[in-house]
């Protein structure tokens, strides 16, 4: 037996129990056990024992071995049984995660053992609870009876013990080697009111995924009513899932939702199906089916397609899920396959591009004849190759190219062109001015299935322009304020010159008239496409002065103003008629932003002829600090529409912390939430979140978006009421309301991506509202694998 030791410290090589003791911390903040390799150093005030038998310590005992350390006021260990038993204040520690307890008894050898009294709290996703005690079984099971779970932190007034959520459980069992987690009983009460509760829930531990059922969503429209839906999501392998989502309207009847994704090496996509087998309100059939895919066949070739087609014309109006487009009623299907090349010989570079693609699209027409869309064209293939070639001051570029137009108007010409756009360009100067002259020609080749009025069924013509671009940039110095800036004079003259051909038998398969604008305006040619190049004799005039910060480089203001000047009469137009009118409207635009919470943009096309603004964008936006911005926008195009939008994120009460304290160098765990205060005093922050967008010509409400965000620390709670008007005398209005408890999952329907796609300068209000590791949340995979779905429908 060794003697007495006061205030000493104790190495030892070994003891297996250090690393079972830190899975359970491990299951919700990383995905391996920690390192258990190494010395382990026992300081105690006094240390006792049996040489190669026993030992004892006592007083402020502390056990160390790497990132691991436990504190006990008695720690007793048998050599022979290998039985470990911590007494008093017993606190383990673990990568940022805190158990605390009454008593610890382990035994390395069979890895069993028993925590009891415990809590504990965990660093990644700041969450504590507690338990009545956790089971170590082996050195991949532990079990824990009564346990909780929360983010929110302890009420200050111990006589009210109700946090403001909590998930409990009646038992939890973490099965490392099956990466399977199995809580019974468990409930999540938000303020003592139970609002998800499942007997046995199942959920992964790790950053593996595990399939299961997701939480409920539940949806209010005034197109299908009230929507209640419950997804599984089924983890096939580490690159295929698929979330399957059973749906209940109250106006609609069943619906089902599928998603399907897919990532390979070389490839990867998604499938979506959405379902009704039979709408109760239209009494038929619907659907929609979107699949979009990208892969590569070698190092240079590249493919990929796409579409999205829905059952009949009334589905974009009726708001159902599943045909979410940038343009709802003109529903594109295509495919692409390319190959891009580069060569160099000495000072040549030549970049070549081959590529094929189909187009086609589906067309949800409206009742109303002044809604009526026309059809484009679809491309039945389309074939082509590009070359550009580089030296020097020598720029080279060939396009050629096959098309085959079909339309689902039998009426309209159809047939193929094959056409040849080639151009050569000489740029002299250095940054200070660049003369660029030009020579393009088009030569375009077609292939009738009707005849033109004139009986043929071919067609061939070739036009060439010539143009000459000058630009300048002078530089000088000045002030704003106490400000150094650096103010530039950028004169831009294009002179353009394409001789008149006849083009009234050539059908028009792909090309319109450009609008005049900013990006325009300087443009060699006012059509698009191919079928059209308007003759042209014209000067295009135009200056542009800009403020740059001497400190930053920044752009602190600028001004532009540019007009066209017609030699000569254009005889090529949209509607046939010459254009006779010597100068253009004045383009007129510029923006400001002399101060960091303050911009300003605009844009101005006056019309000389009548002295009044024809088309005007006009914009401010006012952002003093984070989750503080409000924006407007007034659009008139005289004749044809006039309206306002007003957008904003604002807080209504609380305190907002600076931006650096939210999304700087802070470690995650570490930052603070965008509220002054939380847990159970509920003293957080509440915003006002929307956007209106309202037509003046028609004096009606075209799009609203309004809502409440409130941030209470440990939880968020969001409310928004989107309408969108659809026809002249039809609008959807769709309520959508989430909770977020953070660090567990997002509840309810999700109107996130509404919020950002819709309000300039929208910030979440976090980065993630779900931790992987946390129960009931489908993990983050590694960046190889497939992203993980939100637990929210969007």
């Amino acid at each position: 037996m060794f003697p007495l030791l006061r205030s000493c410290s104790w190495t030892f090589i070994g003891l297996g129990w250090v690393g079972s003791l830190g899975l359970f911390g491990a299951a919700h903040a990383q995905t391996t056990a920690p390192d258990t390799r190494g010395p382990i150093q026992i300081e105690a005030d006094s240390l006792s024992g049996r040489l190669n038998r026993d030992f004892i310590a006592e007083g402020k005992v502390l056990l160390q071995q790497n990132r691991l350390s436990l504190r006990a006021d008695r720690l007793s260990y048998d050599l022979n049984s290998q039985q470990t038993r911590a007494e008093g204040q017993v606190e383990l520690l673990s990568d940022g995660n805190v158990f605390r307890g009454t008593l610890l008894d382990f035994n390395a050898s069979t890895l069993n053992g028993r925590l009891e009294a415990p809590h504990y709290h965990f660093g990644r996703t700041q969450a504590s609870g507690q338990a009545e005690f956790i089971e170590f079984k082996g050195q991949d099971h532990v079990e824990a009876q009564g346990s909780t779970y929360s983010s929110c932190p302890a009420p200050k007034d111990k006589d009210n013990s109700t946090l403001p959520w909590v998930l409990t459980t009646q038992h939890l069992s973490l099965d490392f080697s099956r990466n399977e987690g199995v809580a019974e009983g468990a409930v999540v009460r938000f303020y003592d009111v139970p609002i998800l509760a499942m007997p046995l829930m199942s959920f992964p531990i790790s950053t593996e995924r595990k399939s299961g059922w997701l939480p409920p969503v539940l949806n209010l429209s005034n197109t299908s009513g009230v929507e209640f839906g419950v997804p599984y999501y089924w983890n096939i392998a580490p690159n295929h899932d698929a979330t399957i989502t059973p749906i209940l309207s109250s106006r609609r009847g069943l619906e089902l939702d599928g998603e399907f994704r897919y990532l390979e090496p070389s490839l990867g996509g998604t499938v979506s199906l959405v379902t009704l087998p039979y709408d109760t309100w239209a009494q038929t059939q619907r659907w929609a089916a979107r699949w979009q895919h990208t892969g590569t066949l070698s190092r240079d070739w590249h493919y990929d397609w796409a579409t999205l087609r829905v059952s009949d014309d009334n589905y974009w109006q009726d708001g159902l899920h599943g045909a979410e487009n940038w343009t709802p009623r003109l529903l594109e299907s295509r495919a692409s396959l390319q190959r891009h090349d580069h060569w160099q010989w000495g000072g040549l570079h030549v970049d070549q591009q081959f590529y094929t693609k189909a187009q086609q699209w589906q067309i949800l027409q409206s009742p109303l004849a002044s809604a009526t869309i026309v059809a484009p064209y679809r491309r039945d293939p389309q074939v082509g190759l590009r070359w550009q070639a580089r030296s020097g001051a020598l720029e080279a570029q060939l396009e050629t190219e096959y098309n085959r137009f079909v339309h689902e108007d039998p009426t309209m010409l159809q047939g193929a062109r094959t056409h040849g756009l080639g151009s050569v360009a000489w740029h002299f100067g250095d940054e200070g001015w660049q003369v660029s002259p030009k020579l393009l020609v088009n030569s375009a080749q077609y292939t009738l299935e009707q005849p033109l009025v004139t009986g043929d069924l071919s067609y061939f013509r070739t036009i060439p322009s010539f143009s000459l671009d000058n630009q300048w940039v002078f530089e000088r110095p000045t002030q704003w304020g106490t400000q150094g800036l650096t103010q530039t004079l950028e004169p831009h003259v294009l002179y353009v010159r394409t001789p008149w051909y006849d083009q009234s038998m050539v059908p028009r398969f792909d090309s319109a008239a450009l609008d005049l604008n900013a990006a325009t305006i300087f443009a060699d040619t006012a059509f698009s496409g191919i079928d059209r190049v308007a003759d042209a004799n014209r000067v295009t005039t135009g200056v542009r002065s800009r403020w740059l910060s001497d400190r930053t480089g920044a752009e602190v203001a600028r001004v532009d103003i540019a007009q066209r000047m017609l030699l000569e009469p254009q005889r090529i137009t949209e509607d046939g008629q010459p254009l006779t009118r010597q100068f253009s409207d004045v383009l007129l635009s510029g923006s400001i932003s002399t101060d960091p919470h303050w911009r300003f943009e605009g844009s101005v096309q006056h019309d000389p002829e009548i002295s009044r603004i024809s088309r005007s964008v006009l914009s401010g936006q006012y952002s003093p600090g984070p989750f503080r911005t409000v924006s407007a926008i007034y659009r008139l195009q005289r004749g044809t529409s006039e309206q306002v939008a007003l957008g904003w994120q604002w807080p209504i009460s609380g305190a907002i912390p600076a931006l650096s304290e939210l999304w700087g160098d802070t470690p995650a765990p570490q930052r603070k939430s965008p509220s002054s205060g939380g847990g159970s005093d509920c003293q957080g922050t509440l915003y006002g979140v929307g956007r209106f967008d309202y037509s003046m010509r028609d004096e009606r409400l075209t799009g609203l978006i309004g809502g409440l965000e409130y941030d209470a620390g440990c939880w968020i709670g969001r409310f928004v009421v989107q309408h969108q008007s659809t026809l002249p005398d039809t609008a959807t209005t769709r309520l959508l309301f989430q909770l977020e408890l953070v660090g567990l999952s997002r509840l309810g329907q999700n109107p996130l991506t509404v919020l950002k796609d819709n309000i300039p300068g929208y910030r979440l209000l976090r980065e993630s509202g779900v931790n992987p590791g946390s129960p009931s949340a489908v993990p983050t995979p590694s960046p190889s694998s497939l992203p993980s779905p939100d637990l929210s429908h969007p």
